[in-house]
């Protein structure tokens, strides 16, 4: 209590106290003598003019009036200090809301029963430590956004009296269940039929929580109350447990614990990484997995394999192959028991080792029933397209090709392509069709004409598998002539000429060759010279040279000779001296002559005896015609004869040389010739229908009961259809003279320059081209 004092200049203090309840005209005594002040009680002051008091441990019963009072040295000099100092003692005390919700702001103030000095500081304190993060306020502190962690007992001090606190107060805040958590006791592993006690403890305020247990995975609840008891528990038992805490502020769920049995590995199961398509090449790995507690450990084996091929969980293949393929079995196992899983590796690769197999196998006999059959190795499997070797036709597109009734002409590659997704491949067969000889042929080493002394050679060749064996026969002869493929005349001559034909023959049968006729050229042999006259050879009678030779080509030019005359004297196969004379008489002889060669007559001598009547003779209208191809010809002609004579026979012939023959009989003119002549003087014949093939000279011959004729040199009917060629055949000098053509279209026609056509010599073919 501080305090000041002043008295009149000559006085000098005496004493100086302080006093309590003064009693109005009583000497009372200082505090200082009072035993319940006597330790409390300090002054401050001086016998000057200070007079402050300090009071220590001032409780309720110090609240009184205090004065100050002083004496002097004079008697009148006593004072005491009005009104003195009225001195209240008040306690602290913090006012606090009952409850506040978390969230909320609260403010807790420092009350007292009366006003300290505007300057008191005051302090704050929560559970006995000094709050110096807080919004403060003259007595005030305010708690913004409470939570549970602002709980606790608040006290206030004034600065300065932190011993003289407030009686502590405790704010308390409620709040939703927080810091929830399951705590799982088990008498020791959790094993089939054991019990389980699952706890959920949370912090909250109020502390009347409700607690709801749930399992992962099921919808509804599966217990209520702080405590959830598993008895005789099972596999299905296990999983994720949780429970919510709630009270009538909020709720929380506690993070979920897994409950799992001690129990030998279920539902093993085996995964495939990649999981798409397995191709060869690529890299594949198993994974194993199974519900075990403790972990299962796992062992990998190959189907039907004892060998262990894998101890990790995963069983890695690098580059698969098919080879690879099959069915893998893992095993998990823990110290309660084991499991298996298999699965199936079917590895995808190009086809491989494509083959191709023939049905029926053995020997393949022409006409019996063949399947090729192709196989290959291939995932998966592959498609099958056939060719036949060399072809880009396709032939089959199954897995078989069957061929009904084959033949030669099937013989061959047959190729097999086999293909899937991932590649192809091929495989071939060659099909060697057994069958009889066909198409036997021969064929005769010269390709020109064969001629007499040369060598030839026979080939006999046919198709047939196995390759045939060869026997040689001359047309009409029952005998072997040879029995290789080719049959060789040495030095040939013209007794070879004829028909040859061979036989090629194997095990599945035969077959004979066509015919092939070997005609042998020579030179002319064997000529000779004979004399046709009619009766005695008389002057003025006809003689008739005739030169016969054997020769091939059969083609001979002949050449008639008088000996002692230098030229020839004729040509052609017959020599006729018509009213002969004696100087025909002579020796006579013909020289043969074709390409190869040519020989001579002995000469034969014509000797004259009389003189002979010029009655016999054969006059033709023309001695050649030219006709259309398909019209009729008329050859016209009359004949004499002594009349002595009587006529026997009648006929035409086409016949340069030999015996002549009645063409009345030729079968290629039956039908054709008409004979429209007698047997007194009219010969004339009509031949209808003529075609080229007609084209010949044709003579007129008789016989009488002394003698023969015939009418030299004939008539030559030359055959033509119209047309830009015309040929004239066995060219005689009767088609000697001018010929021309005209041409012809709808618009006009022109004839052109004649050409002279004149015949010198032998025979010969004349074409005139325009």
């Amino acid at each position: 209590m501080s305090c000041s004092y002043t008295y009149p200049t000559g006085h000098t203090v005496n004493a100086t106290f302080w006093m309590k309840n003064r009693l109005e005209g009583l000497e009372t005594s200082g505090m200082s003598e009072d035993p319940a002040y006597k330790i409390r009680v300090e002054y401050l002051g001086n016998k000057q003019n200070n007079c402050s008091m300090k009071l220590t441990n001032v409780t309720g019963q110090d609240a009184k009036r205090y004065f100050f009072r002083f004496t002097t040295n004079y008697t009148s000099g006593k004072w005491i200090g009005e009104p003195g100092v009225q001195m209240s003692v008040t306690d602290l005390q913090v006012e606090t809301p009952e409850r506040v919700m978390e969230g909320e702001t609260v403010t807790l103030k420092c009350n007292t029963t009366c006003s300290l000095s505007n300057t008191s500081t005051f302090i704050w304190y929560k559970n006995g430590r000094v709050l110096t993060r807080k919004t403060m306020k003259n007595n005030e502190l305010s708690l913004q956004s409470v939570s549970y962690e602002d709980r606790g007992s608040y006290m206030c001090a004034v600065q300065g009296h932190e011993n003289l606190p407030s009686p502590a107060v405790t704010l308390t805040v409620t709040y939703p269940p927080k810091k929830t958590t399951v705590s799982v006791s088990a008498s020791g592993e959790i094993v089939a039929g054991s019990s389980v006690t699952l706890t959920c403890s949370s912090d909250a305020n109020p502390p009347q929580i409700n607690y709801t247990w749930y399992k992962e995975s099921v919808t509804s609840p599966v217990g209520y109350g702080q405590s959830y008891i598993i008895n005789n528990i099972q596999s299905s038992n296990s999983g994720l447990y949780y429970c919510e805490a709630q009270n009538k502020h909020g709720s929380q769920k506690t993070t979920a614990v897994l409950v799992t049995l001690k129990d030998r590995p279920k539902k093993t199961t085996v995964s495939v990484s990649p999981p798409r398509e397995i191709v060869e090449g690529s890299s594949v790995t198993l994974i194993c997995s199974s519900d075990a507690n403790p972990p299962a450990t796992y062992i990998w084996y190959k189907k039907n394999g004892s060998v262990t091929i894998g101890k990790e969980e995963t069983y890695r293949i690098n580059k698969i192959s098919s080879e690879d393929s099959g069915e893998y079995q893992c095993k998990s196992s823990n110290q309660h028991g084991e499991h298996f899983a298999t699965v199936f590796l079917n590895v995808h690769y190009a086809t491989e080792k494509t083959t191709v197999s023939v049905s029926p196998s053995g020997e393949i006999v022409e006409g019996s029933s063949v399947t090729l059959t192709c196989s290959s190795d291939a995932n998966p499997p592959a498609t099958y397209i056939w060719y036949k070797k060399n072809g880009s036709v396709t032939i089959g597109k199954e897995e078989t090709y069957r061929i009904n009734k084959i033949s030669s002409e099937d013989s061959g590659e047959y190729q097999c392509k086999s293909s899937n997704q991932h590649g192809e491949h091929f495989a071939t067969v060659f099909l060697n069709v057994h069958h009889a000889p066909k198409k036997t042929t021969v064929s005769v080493s010269s390709t020109g004409e064969i001629v007499e002394g040369s060598s030839v050679t026979l080939t006999c060749s046919s198709d047939a598998n196995p390759p045939a064996t060869y026997i040689w026969y001359k047309k009409n002869g029952s005998v072997t002539i040879g029995k290789e493929e080719t049959y060789r005349i040495n030095k040939i001559s013209s007794e070879d000429s004829g028909e040859y034909h061979c036989k090629s023959s194997n095990q599945h049968g035969h077959q004979y060759s066509n015919t092939v006729s070997l005609n042998v050229l020579y030179p002319p042999r064997n000529t000779t010279v004979s004399v046709n006259a009619s009766g005695e050879i008389v002057e003025g009678s006809s003689v008739t040279l005739t030169c016969s030779s054997d020769a091939n080509p059969p083609q001979i030019n002949y050449t008639w000779y008088k000996e002692n005359v230098t030229s020839p004297v004729g040509y052609g196969q017959s020599y006729i001296i018509n009213n002969i004379q004696s100087s025909n008489s002579g020796l006579y002889y013909c020289e043969a002559q074709n390409k190869h060669g040519s020989q001579k007559t002995t000469a034969v001598p014509i000797t004259m005896k009389g003189i002979h009547g010029q009655s016999w003779g054969v006059k033709y209208n023309r001695d050649s015609i030219c006709a259309l191809k398909g019209s009729s010809v008329t050859m016209s002609c009359s004949y004499t004869y002594p009349t002595s004579n009587t006529v026997k026979t009648v006929f035409w012939t086409k016949h340069e040389v030999g015996e002549p023959s009645d063409l009345s009989e030729d079968i290629d003119y039956k039908g054709k010739f008409h004979d429209l002549g007698d047997k007194q003087s009219n010969c004339t014949m009509k031949l209808i229908n003529v075609t080229q093939t007609d084209s010949k000279r044709y003579r007129f011959r008789f016989t009488t009961d002394k003698a023969r004729w015939i009418g030299q040199p004939g008539v030559t009917l030359s055959v033509t259809g119209y047309g830009q060629r015309y040929i004239i055949n066995n060219i005689q000098s009767s088609n000697s003279g001018l010929y021309y053509c005209e041409a012809q279209n709808k618009h006009g026609s022109q004839k052109t320059t004649a050409v002279p056509i004149t015949v010198k010599g032998m025979e010969t073919v004349i074409a005139v081209v325009i």
